[in-house]
Formats: structure tokens, C-alpha cells, sequence
């Protein structure tokens, strides 16, 4: 089965090299319906992922189960195959393999400092001073917030805020890093200062999760999408599963305007069936040209 037809059933990403996956998961919260019921999802080694859905859906949920946050009802959890427990042991396994970024980051920042709050995990892992001093550095530089490092946190901009929330997990050198709306609240040039970053994250072996409500960033720069539907969960490649309107409509999404330009220039003749159509407005410049 090619990966179109796979998008098509809901199955890909839910085998493969799954490096972290929910197996027939279900989880309500006390005194409440299931949110989240028989889910099958994994996230594959490798790949950008982005999660999409309505508000409600449980995309926040999911998040937190994958990341170890919560416990669930029925089903598994696994980590490189094998069933997650959790005991202190396991919990620490998990979360030195994967680390959840909230979106507000007053949620999880709470140091005098940057630097502080970043050296909190490794430190907490029992690492050496000089370890610690060498992560919390390369988080930094990674979060492009290097000079930054004795600046209190309460005089950080919202931008600045959040790359000091995700350095905070990049210094547990996640193999899985799962951000919640990361470009929720920035501007342009901090989405794409953002966006950069996390190129750079993933050139160096990190596997990237991005909740978000933006199909259009989705298409941009995810390379799987799984959308969150009444139905439960349906992963695929991005470009043919966020052209599937069918799911769009269930996850309340609409299509994202670079599928909709690629049809209306195959529908003229300017674009061949098998081309792959603009993901950007620079790619729908240049064909334009």
C-alpha cells in the first residue's frame, strides 16, 4: 500500500520505526466522558509531525500522554517498542526521551533566571556541574538566547520566553520534542526565527511534534499531519492528508491555501498532476515566473 493510500485509511505513522506510540489508548478526565477512546498513534523517528484539530478534540491530551503528563485508562504507552511503567525508573526513561513544551510559557518557566531555569532538568537527572554547564550552553545556542543567560526571567519578551521554555527541554537532549502551538503569539519574524530553530533541532536527530490550529504551517513544514477527528485519529503524508477536505471538515479545519493554489493551477494547465504544488508564497511566486 503506497503512503497516499495508507493517508487514505488513517494507518500511516502508526507502524514503521515508531519511536514513541499509544496503543488502543483511552483516557477521560475524573467525572468526565472519554476524551480519547481505542487510540492508535505513533510518532515515527525522524519525521516532522503535525497535530491538528478542533478545540476539545484531546490534542492536548495526547500530548501529555505521550509525554508520561498523564496516565492512561486503558492501553499502552510504549517507548521504542516496549510498554512504558510507571515508576520513578520508567517515568525518568520516558522523559529523558521525551519532553513536552506547553504553549503559555509562564506555565512552565518559574527560575530567577534563564539560565536557571534551564539547567532544572539536567540537574534534577543527577548530572555533573560541568554537564550541566555544557547542556544548559548548548540549549541556549540552539535557542539562538545564548546572551540571555543571567537575564531574570520576568523581563524576557513573549518570544523570548518561549525559546527559553523549549531550550529547557532541548537541555534533556529529547529524542522526541512535542511543542504545544509553538508560534501561537509570535510575530513574523518570530514564527520564522522559530521555524529555523527547529530545522536546526531536527538536522541534529530530533524528532518534532507541533500541535497546531494552522494548516497552512502544517503544510509548510510537517512532513506527516494527523488530524484529531470524532472518529479518532487519521495520519498520513502532509500534502495528500490536509487535501482530504472529507477529514478537514470532521476536524473542523479548512483547506490549507497552498493545496487549494496547487488545484487551481493543475485545473489551468500550470501545474503537471505529479508535481508537488507550493507549500510557501515563494514557491507559488516562482511558478508563477
Amino acid at each position: 500500500m503506497s503512503e497516499t493510500e495508507r493517508a487514505a485509511d488513517g494507518t500511516a505513522g502508526t507502524d514503521g520505526a515508531a519511536l514513541v506510540a499509544l496503543r488502543g489508548v483511552s483516557f477521560g478526565y475524573e467525572e468526565g466522558p472519554d476524551v480519547l477512546v481505542g487510540l492508535d498513534f505513533a510518532v515515527r523517528e525522524g519525521r516532522a509531525l503535525a497535530l491538528l484539530g478542533r478545540n476539545g478534540s484531546g490534542k492536548t491530551t495526547l500530548m501529555r500522554l505521550l509525554s508520561g503528563g498523564l496516565r492512561p485508562r486503558a492501553g499502552t504507552l510504549t517507548l521504542a517498542g516496549e510498554p512504558v511503567v510507571y515508576d520513578r525508573g520508567g517515568l525518568t526513561r520516558l522523559r529523558t526521551t521525551v519532553q513536552l513544551v506547553v504553549q503559555d510559557p509562564d506555565d512552565q518557566l518559574f527560575a530567577a533566571s534563564v539560565g536557571q531555569d534551564v539547567s532544572f532538568g539536567p540537574l534534577n537527572l543527577g548530572l555533573s556541574d560541568a554537564e550541566v554547564r555544557s547542556r544548559v550552553g548548548e540549549a541556549l545556542a540552539a535557542l539562538d538566547i545564548a546572551e540571555l543567560a543571567d537575564r531574570p526571567t520576568h523581563l524576557l519578551s513573549y518570544g523570548q520566553r518561549k525559546r527559553t521554555a523549549i531550550a529547557g527541554a532541548v537541555a534533556m537532549r529529547p529524542r522526541v520534542l512535542i511543542l504545544d502551538e509553538p508560534t501561537a503569539g509570535l510575530d513574523p519574524d518570530g514564527q520564522e526565527r522559530l521555524l529555523a530553530t527547529l530545522g536546526r533541532l531536527r538536522a541534529g536527530g530530533t524528532t518534532v511534534v507541533m500541535a497546531t490550529h494552522d494548516v497552512d504551517l502544517a503544510l509548510r513544514w510537517s512532513d506527516d499531519a494527523a488530524l484529531l477527528t470524532p472518529d479518532g485519529v487519521r495520519t498520513g503524508p502532509a500534502a495528500p492528508t490536509l487535501a482530504r477536505t472529507d477529514l478537514l471538515r470532521q476536524a473542523g479545519l479548512r483547506l490549507p491555501w497552498g493545496i487549494a493554489a496547487a488545484g487551481l493551477l493543475r485545473a489551468r494547465g500550470l501545474l503537471a498532476d505529479s508535481a508537488t504544488g507550493p507549500r510557501t508564497a515563494e514557491e507559488l511566486a516562482a511558478l508563477a515566473e
